[in-house]
């Protein structure tokens, strides 16, 4: 059955990359993408790194040109919120109390910043990142704020960082865990990052929560800690991690827990209804059960299986993930899930700046992690994907030539 219109509900990679690949395969039915921000669709990565330092502008970060939403028909709605979604009528209420009528209707809604439940969190002065408005606003206070404490050492945390070291603040990166990246990366990798911030010129408290943020006058002044200790503060970012943007579909009844469920092919519950992205907890051939990825390449891969499926071509999603974070000079590279990884292979020095780690799961390759070596990440996405084997001992041999095995795998 064809289907006469889609509403995205989202204009993030996801969502945005749902409206062009339908154009890709052919729909020629209405499309309507809302986005409740009022800025054309843009780059997340940036936001932490290159926009947050100054060396990248509000106009470079753009998905698309406004041109290209217009000459593939695509209707952009901007500064559009979805309030609820009435699965019987099929159709979706905005905040504007206008409705839209669909046939299908895609959730791209991303995650949420986890609240961090402390006295003083609406001090002026402690900020999050989340998206460009926050951007501009902490960009801003950067430049001004001398003393600063990062809450969180999760990728985006550490991005912040290590932008706010080289802007001049006197960064302290407070973590619960007891190692940075501690649910991301090898116990290896980790350590590498807790000595590279250290040498950019941060200081680390590791073990301990946020107790409440103090201030005068109604600005930031310390922040203390659950050990007792006070940071003296002129600013403190949010990075303690982000929840999926459920409530739309939970309100709607849709199957959620950690996300929005979907199947193989991404769909809810509804079968009216799909969800891609941040947002959707997804059955993962990987590891063998449901995972929820936060990342460019899951967004835009679910997005663009999403699409192939409203047009007829349906597929069990099986993009392999791959993520990457920028800090610093460094850049860090993952391939694969290293959920249950029982060992984990050095090869190279991380006294160079310039290493890998190979995970096995029960002797079979599952993750690789790499900093500043991009060919050995595009090998192992290679061996990975193809199902190459690789030996731990091949791992670690240097001599070994990874991109030989690479280039074995078919095309």
């Amino acid at each position: 059955m064809s289907i006469s219109s889609v509403v995205i509900v989202g204009a993030g990679h996801a969502g945005v990359q749902v409206a062009a690949s339908l154009r890709e395969e052919g729909y020629a039915g209405a499309i309507a993408l809302l986005s409740a921000e009022p800025h054309l669709p843009y780059q997340r990565p940036p936001l932490s790194k290159a926009f947050l330092k100054g060396a990248m502008e509000a106009d470079g970060l753009p998905l698309r040109a406004a041109q290209f939403y217009q000459e593939k028909g695509i209707d952009l709605l901007l500064g559009k919120e979805a309030a609820a979604i009435d699965r019987k009528a099929q159709r979706v209420t905005l905040a504007s109390g206008e409705s839209l009528d669909y046939g299908h209707l895609v959730l791209a809604t991303g995650a949420r910043q986890r609240p961090l439940d402390a006295p003083g969190i609406d001090l002026d002065g402690v900020l999050l990142l989340r998206d460009l408005t926050h951007a501009r606003a902490l960009r801003e206070r950067l430049r001004a704020a001398r003393r600063i404490v990062v809450i969180g050492a999760g990728f985006i945390g550490l991005e912040i960082a290590a932008t706010a070291t080289s802007l001049g603040g006197e960064v302290t990166i407070v973590e619960i865990s007891p190692r940075p990246l501690g649910r991301a990366v090898s116990p290896a990798t980790s350590a590498f990052f807790l000595d590279a911030h250290k040498a950019f010129g941060a200081q680390f408290r590791l073990g301990v929560g946020i107790v409440a943020l103090h201030g005068q006058d109604g600005a930031l002044r310390e922040v203390e800690l659950s050990n007792g200790s006070r940071l003296p503060a002129d600013l403190a970012i949010l990075g303690v991690g982000v929840l999926p943007e459920d409530r739309l579909a939970r309100q709607a009844g849709l199957a959620c827990d950690n996300g929005i469920i979907v199947d193989d092919s991404l769909t809810t519950s509804d079968p009216l209804i799909s969800a891609v992205g941040d947002c959707a907890i997804f059955p993962s051939a990987l590891v063998g059960f449901p995972v929820r990825l936060e990342s460019v390449q899951n967004a835009v891969d679910q997005a663009k299986t999403v699409a192939r499926r409203i047009v007829g071509k349906a597929e069990p999603y099986a993009a392999l993930p791959w993520f990457w974070s920028d800090q610093g000079d460094l850049k860090l590279q993952i391939v694969g899930l290293s959920h249950g990884c029982d060992q984990w292979i050095m090869r190279g020095d991380p006294q160079t700046r310039s290493f890998a780690v190979f995970g096995f799961r029960a002797q079979e390759l599952a993750a690789v992690e790499t900093v500043n070596r991009p060919g050995d990440h595009m090998a192992a996405r290679r061996i990975i994907g193809a199902g190459l084997p690789l030996s731990p001992e091949q791992a670690g041999d240097l001599a070994f030539d990874l991109r030989k095995l690479a280039a074995s795998a078919p095309k």
